[in-house]
């Protein structure tokens, strides 16, 4: 399974982004089980949960720092996640990662089983 993120860029505080992230490749086995989600790493820190859905998109959990701004989304029509951002602050900055595991949502990232290659947001104040 392949997955690649799409979406990033630079913007101004108070802005909104929309990420997208497309599996590819050997896809899942039954969707429904996949947690897909989303973690980011800014410079000189640790990657850090962000949000995550289940299978079904029946379920979805929000770190702290993002609650009320973020929205994680999928279709599983098409093999995708999004995470719709609104009111970015320079504090979001960093490179986000869309991610997958088969055994369902998870905010640790030693569970992962599958990365995607990252795209830079950038906030500027």
């Amino acid at each position: 399974v392949q997955l690649q993120a799409f979406g990033g860029g630079a913007v101004q505080a108070g802005a909104a982004l929309r990420l997208s992230c497309v599996a590819s490749g050997k896809t899942f086995t039954n969707v429904g089980y996949v947690g897909m989600g989303w973690f980011r790493q800014a410079p000189m820190k640790e990657r850090e949960f962000v949000a995550t859905i289940s299978g079904l998109g029946r379920t979805t959990y929000y770190a702290d720092s993002v609650k009320g701004r973020f929205t994680i989304s999928r279709d599983n029509t098409k093999n995708t996640v999004y995470l719709q951002m609104t009111s970015l602050k320079p504090a979001d900055t960093a490179v986000y990662y869309c991610a997958a595991r088969n055994a369902g949502t998870s905010r640790d990232p030693n569970t992962i089983d599958y990365w995607g290659q990252g795209t830079q947001v950038t906030v500027s104040s």
